[in-house]
């Protein structure tokens, strides 16, 4: 598992799966509403939209057959 100093924020993508968050970031909604996080070093945010814990992954993304890319394209990837 990774480790992510609490003051630097990371978004990892995962292989056909969520989001994983490390760090302090605070997520709102479209009206500036904070949502309340989960204890814990990281959070998993869906990706497949389908999540009845949105913004938060519970899961779902296993049993609908969740398929997307997961890795940096050789064009867009920062030196």
């Amino acid at each position: 598992m990774e480790t992510v100093p609490a003051e630097e924020v990371r978004i990892v993508v995962r292989r056909n799966g969520p989001y994983r968050l490390y760090g302090l970031a605070t997520i709102v909604d479209a009206e500036g509403n904070e949502y309340a996080r989960p204890e814990g070093e990281w959070v998993h945010l869906c990706r497949c939209g389908r999540s009845g814990t949105k913004p938060y992954c519970d899961g779902t993304h296993k049993h609908v057959g969740f398929v997307a890319e997961s890795a940096v394209p050789p064009h867009s990837q920062t030196d």
